[in-house]
């Protein structure tokens, strides 16, 4: 696993190692990881590589941070090359992986209002254009014989990081609401339902190519400020206008001013059963540790 020091590959590594998966991190700090590895700097270590049933990559700059020219070529970088150097270490392996399983976004569909799965265009931002080079590079490693699933992540649900932490003080002091009007959709899903289709990909072989992982039943961010708002038992009618965002977030206002109406077709056509499918049930799970 790369990346597997971050709040979720936390939790895929214990899940699997749970299971009783033998589970080797590639880190950039020796004391974090198994094996030390930058990304950038060079291919992945080949005998770190050599005989596994999985590569699950998820490592990438993060991209909640106020964005410049300097920090979207480190956003763009770090997936784009970062995965290219993983490819080229799998290449190198011998015995190679089977399945490589790699992280990937929804803002690879730009700002699209419409219902999507995973047959669509990408969009034409920036997101879009980061998630295209990044999917480019993963795919490659199919053409060394792996199964390549690309798993396409919505607006995660979780106490302990991701979006959900920086909404709540302005729920909790009863000024959060609707942003930019509240129509833009909302592609949420619960960690735990995130954790569980890395999980499926792993394992099953009918996964391959992108797979959303988003709940079957997206919202609009209006209602998704109602459910917070009743989560909480705090009043979601403070609107907060799409200026204000930008002026707060410049260019990573689009993060919440956009959005997705992404639904995951292809982990309901392979039978996946999402653990948190109804928004009030997954944020009382989500918050019930806050």
């Amino acid at each position: 696993m790369t990346g597997a020091t971050g709040r979720l590959g936390t939790l895929i590594a214990q899940a699997l190692r749970d299971r009783g998966d033998e589970v080797t991190i590639l880190s950039r700090s020796a004391d974090k990881g198994d094996v030390q590895w930058d990304p950038e700097a060079g291919p992945a270590p080949a005998e770190a590589l050599a005989g596994r049933d999985a590569v699950v990559h998820l490592a990438g700059e993060d991209i909640a941070q106020r964005w410049n020219d300097e920090v979207l070529e480190r956003i763009r970088r770090s997936r784009e090359v970062g995965t290219r150097n993983l490819v080229q270490g799998i290449a190198a392996a011998e015995p190679r992986p089977k399945t490589l399983v790699s992280a990937s976004a929804v803002g690879y569909y730009g700002n699209r209002h419409d219902p999507i799965d995973e047959d669509a265009q990408p969009g034409n931002d920036v997101l879009a254009d980061i998630c295209v080079a990044w999917e480019r590079e993963a795919d490659k490693a199919s053409e060394l014989g792996l199964r390549v699933a690309r798993i396409r992540t919505g607006v995660v649900l979780d106490r302990q990081g991701g979006a959900l932490p920086k909404m709540l003080l302005p729920f909790r002091l009863g000024v959060g609401g609707p942003i930019a009007g509240g129509r833009q959709p909302l592609p949420w899903i619960h960690v735990e339902d995130v954790v569980g289709i890395y999980l499926a990909a792993i394992d099953d072989e009918r996964y391959s190519g992108p797979v959303n992982a988003t709940a079957p039943h997206p919202v609009t961010n209006k209602e998704f400020s109602k459910a917070l708002g009743k989560a909480l038992k705090r009043p979601a009618i403070a609107p907060v206008p799409a200026f204000a965002v930008r002026i707060l977030y410049g260019g990573m206002a689009m993060l919440v001013v956009d959005g997705q109406r992404a639904l995951p077709r292809r982990a309901l056509e392979l039978g996946y059963e999402f653990r948190h499918p109804d928004l009030d049930e997954a944020l009382r799970s989500a918050l019930r540790e806050t």
